[in-house]
């Protein structure tokens, strides 16, 4: 998978479950703010104007708790939805897959690799990857019409995975850890908020595993809701900044969905038209390069939120010769003493200001309003020249910070916390940044 070489992070790490519950356990652990509660169940909801009650069921028995809010984060079949009535709208795909999780030795590249018609899997696809610990995941599609209960059955799992590592050419001894059958789905609710209860998560959408955006897609729902929360918690942001959660995270999915659909219907071809367009497009791979991408399934941009009502000036991005537009996730630069750009942001809003050597009177004023907007506010200096306010102007004498930004002289970022670019502009607007910045903070209406 393509890596720039200014990000931080590679574009992908392939984690089993087990490992993500840990560090989110031991995050939750180390905070005084969060109070884990096992065995206990939610048995009913009803949510108020003001807040939300609800009754928890455990063994040291029944009682209620008041929220200001509620983050429904229970899973695909989320009791939550249920009790508030609510159902996801999608489509179902008919092809079904069995996952085996197995551990062996075996120097098969990390990468993912998907097999079609097989010997081992004949009629039907595979996907091989490594995970952690010597631990491989195998994916193969059953056959249409082979019976689900059939292909539970642990010595049928063997002898299928068995055949399907013959094909890789492992031969020697490996064990079984954990299975299970899963079908392609893109569901998802009208409205991920219903008042004071917002759905994350599998709770709000189902998204086919072949995009592997599912967890991915969980967790930016949460940063998603977290910061504009967090600020309304706090009396810095009006409630209305709640409502762009729903439209972001909710086009997000409809984006995965998109995407994901096309490598579905590669991957289990719903139709003869479906099957043999992707045989011709496997055969033609054998020679040609245009159709190779046909057979990639991942998707490795974050969404951007070009039509939240949080971007309102996204036709600045005209402007433009380059550089990523309005409502994406802010490009990363790699600097001189080895640090990032990004590791400079606060948890506020961002400002990313360039110029020559030292900001103007005017730019100098504009930051110290943002300042009073938000007491979170972070100003970037990016100089092209020596700055005498070395402590916080950062150099970009080679000018690669220039050229990511597609930035010149007077050209202004404004970033959101969770570091998606609210605007940009070539050359500063004072009263369009500043009421993009209120608006990002709830203070005033798009």
């Amino acid at each position: 998978m393509p890596q720039p070489p200014g990000e931080k992070y590679l574009p992908m790490y392939n984690l089993q479950q087990q490992y993500i519950e840990k560090f989110l356990y031991d995050a939750v652990a180390a905070s005084d703010l969060i109070d884990m509660r096992w065995q206990s169940e939610l048995s009913s909801i009803a949510p108020r104007n003001d807040g939300v009650s609800v009754r928890i069921s455990s063994p040291e028995g029944d009682y209620r708790l008041d929220a200001d809010y509620v983050l429904a984060a229970d899973g695909a079949r989320s009791p939550v939805r249920s009790m508030l009535g609510l159902r996801l709208k999608g489509d179902n795909y008919e092809g079904r897959y069995m996952i085996a999780d197995i551990r062996m030795d075996h120097d098969f590249p990390t990468e993912r690799r998907a097999f079609f018609e097989p010997s081992g899997n004949p009629g039907g696809t595979v996907l091989i990857h490594k995970q952690p610990d010597n631990i491989w995941r195998v994916d193969y599609q059953l056959r249409e019409g082979e019976s689900e209960q059939e292909a539970l059955r642990e010595e049928n799992i063997r002898a299928r995975v068995t055949a399907i590592l013959a094909d890789i050419g492992h031969t020697k001894p490996w064990e079984l850890e954990w299975w299970s059958i899963y079908s392609a789905n893109t569901l998802c609710l009208d409205d991920y908020r219903h008042g004071r209860v917002f759905f994350i998560g599998d709770a709000a959408h189902i998204v086919p595993i072949f995009g592997v955006r599912g967890l991915n897609n969980g967790l930016a729902d949460a940063e998603n809701v977290g910061w504009k929360l967090a600020l309304v918690l706090h009396g810095e942001a009006d409630q209305q900044l709640l409502d762009s959660y729903s439209p972001e995270r909710r086009g997000a999915t409809l984006d995965v969905f998109a995407n994901a659909t096309k490598s579905t219907r590669f991957m289990t071809p719903p139709t003869r038209g479906w099957r043999l367009a992707r045989e011709a497009a496997l055969s033609l791979s054998l020679r040609h390069e245009f159709p190779r991408g046909l057979a990639n399934p991942r998707q490795m941009q974050p969404y951007t939120y070009s039509q939240s009502p949080l971007t309102p000036y996204a036709g600045r991005d005209s402007e433009f010769a380059g550089g990523l537009p309005s409502g994406s996730a802010a490009p990363n630069a790699k600097l001189a003493d080895g640090s990032y750009l990004l590791d400079r942001a606060g948890n506020g809003m961002t400002a990313i200001l360039f110029c020559e050597a030292e900001p103007t009177t005017e730019q100098t004023a504009l930051l110290a309003q943002l300042g009073r907007i938000d007491r979170r506010f972070v100003p970037l200096v990016v100089t092209s020249q020596q700055s005498t306010a070395a402590g916080t102007a950062i150099a970009d004498r080679d000018g690669e910070i220039i050229s990511l930004f597609a930035a010149a002289p007077g050209t202004f970022y404004l970033l959101r916390p969770d570091l998606h670019i609210a605007g940009r502009w070539r050359t500063a607007v004072p009263d369009e940044i500043l009421k993009t910045a209120k608006i990002c903070l709830g203070s005033e209406m798009p």
